[in-house]
């Protein structure tokens, strides 16, 4: 476990301590949890990019392409409104 401090604007800290209250949680685990809920979004979001960056157009519309021609499934079809 590492130890960080930092520092927040009084209005910030305010609401951490009555959100982390609600939660039944400390200050200290509601930040821990915002942090690793943030960091997960930002790597989610680079992996996709990556991925993204390896896709091909031409490969897509031609793997689309060999997909056959077929009428929908009845559970498929978006219910009329």
């Amino acid at each position: 476990m590492s130890t960080l401090s930092i520092r927040l604007p009084e209005s910030l800290h305010k609401n951490a301590k009555v959100y982390a209250s609600q939660e039944g949680i400390s200050v200290n685990q509601l930040i821990s949890t915002a942090l690793a809920e943030k960091l997960s979004a930002l790597a989610a979001v680079d992996y996709l990019e990556q991925r993204a960056a390896r896709g091909s157009r031409a490969r897509f519309d031609a793997a689309l392409a060999s997909v056959p021609e077929a009428e929908a499934e009845p559970r498929d079809r978006k219910a009329p409104r």
